[in-house]
């Protein structure tokens, strides 16, 4: 008898297979003498769509809403059913007595092997292989200790909750929103708090009114001093008061009044999780968040040099402890190889700041893998991307780093001057790495560091001069992915209410393993464009956010969602219970939209008509330049601002076959108006047809 194994991808089935001996390629599958290794490609089985559970909910209309459904069912994906029949047929296949899941080791990883398993109604036994990298050695690992399917029930679970409430509240509040306004406006319980945060910044944005400071620098002759007020503020807001304070010590007589050192020591940053990593190459290598997880598949798939991509944790547990000196051994070449041999004769002892079992759920934070690293096998964007987890990695073993603060108060006739040096005593782990810091307004009150000189308490000194430095207020900067992803981390910051601020502490709207998708849907969907680094909300997301439900645009909910997930995943929560929740709020959502009289009014119509239903375009920014968007969501057209009309034509499929029954070749001359006319007034009476139906 064999063991059907189930990986995700066909790139995770092919290393599995070879470690296993399987050598017997066929369509869809690789056998061996013990095991049969076949593929999901993602999802191959995912939610019913409405009209399978009535065809009247084919079309979008107010009065079938909500739609919920007593018991929610699945169905095959029609562009991979082919894979998913093979699959189904293995299960089957009397000479496999059981199965093993393969897929990711996370909550939609169980997702996709449990439902193909329901779907194809296979009730034979199966185990789980729960591994955190692709390298041989663990794969063989996994096998020798692979886990009964019990032990994930609470995890699949938590998937099923997280896929139906997105259905429900999903398809539900954007169904009544474009039934309302006839538009495409779509919401959902991450995106729409997302992006409500983005139009809040711009509103701030728009709102700030700038006002003139000004600031008073006085010069001692072998040091300057920043003047400070007794709460330590530098702004003055009155130039005349400002201009008082610099008469009132120029060319006066000075005295240090107090000098202060400090010795300070940083310790290494911790180790990268998904969401941390995102948000260093995007502050230094300018990916997106989506290119960073792309390329960071590739090392953890293709070269296997990084550990699991998907993880939360940025911490190890301690059973990882003696394989640290064979991770260093294995990236010990090219720029590497310095900063290693000074660590790697030492006994490698982390401690308790890197090696956290209870900060481990189901991975570990993301470090070399110990595979041999072959830098001329690697893109520029991977060697990139793999240098920023190296040295972190590195940096764990580096000591602090340390460095002498001295702040030197000087006093001139009753005002208070600040400077401020540093002295670095041992670089540390920052002669391997560095960190990228988002700035903020408060960074703006931090004083500047000079080189300073020794000296004493009490000396005297002259103002050489004191000059005034007029400067505006500037508004809060919009968001980058990489400070987006940290307001999606910890949202808590947005909430007032202090109670609820606590109750998402460690929650978070979306998983390390969504955001950067969320955040390319927005943009795909004309909510954001992408101007530089800044990330800018359009009119149509400043109006959806008016237009959704209050509960859906807020942190606070979405953030109780995912709490109460990860509860059920540990099995402490009530999936009834949380469903009923959702179905709950689904009914509200619909019935607020429902009953309010707001209007939805596109700023961007262009002169340009729809050729499939005659109505003028929208112009928005997409991905690949400025597009023409259809507003009527029935019709759906759209095109390049620029694309020709007869291009245009050609593009649609039902237009093709009208193209060939007129011409061989595609061209008409003089009969192109008259069967574009044609298509284009059969299009329209199906478009009212299936209004009325």
């Amino acid at each position: 008898m064999k063991s059907l194994v189930i990986a995700e991808k066909p790139s995770v089935a092919r290393e599995i297979a070879r470690v296993l001996n399987c050598k017997d390629k066929k369509q869809g599958y690789i056998e061996g003498s013990k095991y049969v290794v076949s593929w999901a490609l993602g999802h191959l089985v995912t939610l019913a769509e409405p009209e399978d559970y009535d065809q009247k909910l084919k079309q979008w209309r107010m009065e079938d809403l909500p739609m919920l459904p007593d018991k929610m069912k699945l169905k095959v994906i029609r562009q991979t059913s082919k894979q998913y029949q093979l699959v189904k047929k293995l299960m089957h296949r009397s000479d496999i007595d059981e199965l093993i899941i393969a897929t990711d080791a996370g909550r939609e990883g169980e997702l996709v092997a449990r439902w193909i398993i329901a779907q194809a109604k296979c009730h034979k036994p199966f185990k789980r292989l729960w591994i955190s990298s692709q390298t041989d050695s663990a794969i063989k690992e996994g096998f020798k200790n692979l886990k009964p399917g019990s032990n994930y029930n609470k995890l699949y679970d938590a998937a099923v909750c997280r896929a139906e409430a997105d259905w429900l509240v999903g398809l539900n509040v954007t169904r009544a929103l474009s039934c309302k306004h006839n538009a495409q406006l779509n919401a959902g319980r991450v995106q729409t708090p997302t992006l409500a945060m983005v139009v809040q910044r711009e509103q701030e944005i728009q709102e700030f009114k700038p006002q003139p400071y000004w600031t008073v620098r006085a010069d001692f002759g072998d040091y300057y001093g920043d003047w400070r007020d007794a709460r330590g503020q530098s702004r003055i807001f009155e130039q005349e008061k400002a201009r008082q304070i610099a008469d009132r010590v120029q060319g006066k007589t000075a005295k240090i009044a107090d000098i202060k050192t400090e010795r300070k020591n940083e310790a290494p940053p911790l180790l990268y999780d998904l969401t941390e990593l995102q948000r260093d190459a995007n502050r230094g290598l300018n990916f997106s968040a989506q290119k960073t997880l792309s390329v960071l598949q590739r090392l953890y798939e293709k070269h296997k040099i990084v550990t699991y991509p998907r993880t939360d944790s940025r911490y190890l547990s301690s059973d990882i402890v003696p394989t640290l000196k064979s991770r260093l051994q294995g990236i010990a070449t090219g720029p590497y190889q310095a900063m290693i041999e000074p660590i790697i004769a030492k006994t490698l002892n982390p401690g308790s700041r890197f090696v956290d079992n209870s900060k481990v759920s189901d991975h570990h934070a993301i470090i070399p893998t110990g595979e041999k690293l072959k830098l001329g096998e690697l893109s520029l964007e991977e060697k990139s991307l793999f240098d920023l987890i190296a040295r972190r990695f590195i940096a764990m073993f580096y000591p602090p780093y340390s460095y002498e603060k001295t702040t030197i108060i000087t006093l001139v006739n009753g005002e208070r001057f600040y400077s401020r040096g540093r002295v670095v005593k041992e670089k540390g782990w920052k002669a391997v790495t560095q960190l990228w810091e988002e700035k903020d307004k408060a960074a703006k009150e931090v004083l500047p560091e000079q080189s300073l000189k020794l000296q004493d308490l009490g000396s005297i000194k002259e103002v050489k001069s004191c000059n005034l430095k007029r400067a505006m207020t500037s508004p809060p900067p919009r968001y980058t992915e990489a400070s987006l992803l940290t307001a999606m981390e910890n949202p808590g910051k947005f909430i007032e209410d202090k109670k609820l601020r606590e109750s998402i502490s460690g929650s978070g709207l979306g998983t390390p393993a969504t955001r950067a998708e969320i955040i390319e849907k927005l943009i795909s969907s004309f909510y954001m464009e992408r101007k530089g680094k800044q990330l800018v909300p359009t009119s149509k997301a400043r109006q959806l956010i008016e237009l959704a439900p209050e509960s859906l645009t807020s942190p606070v909910l979405t953030a109780q969602w995912e709490e109460q997930l990860n509860l059920i995943a540990r099995g402490n929560g009530s999936r009834k219970e949380f469903m009923e929740g959702i179905k709950n709020s689904a009914r509200q959502m619909v019935k607020d939209i429902r009953e309010d009289d707001s209007e939805y009014k596109p700023d961007n119509v262009s002169r340009k008509k729809c050729p499939a239903c005659g109505k003028n375009m929208l112009l928005v920014q997409g991905k690949k330049g400025k597009m023409l968007v259809c507003p009527d969501r029935t019709c759906g057209h759209r095109q390049a601002e620029k694309e020709e009309e007869l291009d245009v034509f050609k593009k649609d499929r039902v237009n093709k076959k009208l193209l060939k029954k007129y011409s061989d070749d595609g061209e008409f001359g003089s009969n192109l108006g008259e069967l574009l006319k044609a298509a284009l007034e059969e299009k329209a009476r199906k478009s009212k047809d299936e209004k009325q139906q």
